[in-house]
């Protein structure tokens, strides 16, 4: 049976089914406004990909952030880096929550630069040592913008130097930091396959009271034993119900349709949409 409506720590300033905004689905998703309108509530941008521009992609990207809530979700801050935290480029995102109404910003519990930019989310060993590195160049970001952030457990493929669960290792984190979360529920559900532990188990062990918003998105089935994190093919029937289960646990939570590639067309991409939408009126 589904818990009363709950929308964690700060997820009360967006609610519902969202869509990424991508360069590549802005002119499909501006040929169809009324239906997108009609079916999403709210979108998520990467700043690094906005941040600086002008003209006609500063032009096209106002007309979506006028019209829906943003979210924003980071992709290059490398939390879990050796090299100290970007502040040039953290001003940057500071200018860009503000100016544009940002509700809220995540970043990935991970790492992706080392003298240069590595090109994929590098995962974080799994340690006590990492643990408070890692919280403490949180408490760095959370201080400097002067908001709380979220951190979204991420896809990995090799856990080097594992002391703890992953489990515990985000918990951890999230309580030393005192930070937000981000529940990717097909990060959840790949990991399981790939490290051999049950996904439900592991989406009811986190503290649901700092989850800000929740993402689903498709993956590719290499093997039986082997799925990649992908976000270029549509969600399966194992995510969608972990999605449910998610809702089951913690009540309805703002929930967003991640898609970086391979774009279907837009009324095939909003039926994800509506399903999220559909499994959280169920929910209720």
């Amino acid at each position: 049976m589904a818990q009363p409506e709950s929308h964690g720590i700060d997820s009360a300033v967006i609610h519902g089914a969202g869509l990424g905004l991508r360069r590549g689905l802005m002119a499909p998703l501006s040929e169809h406004v009324d239906a997108v309108a009609s079916t999403v509530d709210f979108m998520e941008v990467a700043p690094e990909n906005w941040v600086g521009l002008g003209g006609r992609w500063k032009r096209r990207f106002a007309e979506f952030s006028g019209q829906y809530p943003l979210v924003s979700h980071g992709l290059s801050l490398s939390l879990g880096g050796p090299e100290p935290l970007d502040m040039s480029f953290l001003k940057d995102v500071r200018h860009f929550l503000r100016d544009n109404k940002v509700r809220c910003y995540t970043e990935h519990l991970s790492y992706c630069s080392d003298h240069g930019h590595l090109y994929d989310l590098m995962p974080i060993p799994f340690t006590e040592e990492a643990v408070r590195y890692v919280a403490g160049r949180i408490r760095q970001v959370q201080d400097f913008l002067g908001q709380r952030i979220g951190i979204e457990h991420v896809s990995y493929y090799a856990a080097p130097g594992q002391e703890m669960s992953e489990l515990e290792f985000v918990r951890a984190v999230l309580d030393e930091a005192d930070c937000g979360l981000l529940l990717d529920v097909n990060n959840a559900y790949v990991n399981s396959i790939n490290h051999g532990y049950d996904a439900a188990q592991y989406i009811s062990g986190l503290p649901g009271e700092r989850i800000m918003y929740v993402h689903v998105a498709g993956h590719f089935d290499e093997a039986a034993d082997l799925k990649v994190d992908t976000h270029g093919s549509a969600v399966t029937d194992p995510v969608w119900d972990l999605l449910s289960h998610a809702y089951d646990t913690f009540g309805v939570l703002p929930t967003l349709l991640e898609r970086d590639f391979n774009f279907p067309s837009v009324p095939e991409l909003l039926s994800e949409v509506r399903h999220i939408r559909a499994l959280q009126v169920a929910s209720r």
